[in-house]
């Protein structure tokens, strides 16, 4: 039997209860950057106006904000208790849930389906060990017809926290198609760039 504990990459690297710290790394990250909102600006431009959105793996809840402030109307979803509070203090108008993203709660699955579910920051090679596929399906299916999944994310440690793997470009393909998505585009950046793996970093547009 396996002693490794319970839970997502995520939990294990920081233990949960990072959330201000992480706040505060990324405020700092944005004053220095040309564009701290690479993420909702490219997302923006792929749906119309007023589009619901799912922030999966929100943390706390950068882009959902911004998406919020360009008027769409979102959702955002984390298992990191602390990463929601700083959400909730920020975006009190928007619904934070805290929740297991391969198993999203009723109050996301019973609910209108989403024009677009974002995975930003890494969230997909910091998901437990072994639940990409069951990750993909349960996030594919409160898409509505022909609605988004947008996911970025590291390919190499240069692009990811210190002790997290990678996970292969090629493995959340073949996992978002056994989940019924379509790749519609790949990016080496938010800024649509294009995919070059040796960028280390990956953009994938996939269509319900």
């Amino acid at each position: 039997m396996s002693d490794e504990p319970v839970g997502t990459r995520w939990h294990r690297l920081t233990g949960g209860g990072s959330g201000q710290e992480y706040a505060e790394r990324m405020a700092a990250h944005a004053a220095q950057s040309a564009d701290a909102h690479g993420e909702a600006t490219l997302v923006h431009g792929l749906v119309g106006p007023g589009a619901r959105i799912l922030d999966a793996g929100c943390g706390t809840g950068r882009v959902a904000l911004r998406l919020a402030e360009l008027g769409h109307d979102c959702v955002g979803v984390d298992a990191d208790r602390s990463m929601l509070e700083v959400a909730r203090r920020s975006g009190p108008g928007i619904s934070w849930l805290e929740a297991d993203l391969a198993a999203l709660p009723e109050a996301v699955t019973c609910v209108p389906p989403f024009d677009l579910v974002l995975m930003a920051g890494n969230v997909v090679p910091l998901l437990a060990e072994g639940t990409l596929e069951s990750t993909l399906a349960a996030l594919g299916g409160v898409l509505r017809p022909e609605g988004l999944l947008v996911a970025g994310f590291g390919l190499d440690d240069g692009h990811l926290p210190e002790g997290c793997p990678p996970t292969p470009w090629s493995d959340y393909v073949n996992a978002a198609r056994a989940a019924g998505l379509v790749l519609e585009a790949a990016y080496a950046t938010w800024d649509a760039d294009p995919l070059d793996a040796q960028q280390g970093y990956a953009v994938g547009v996939h269509r319900r």
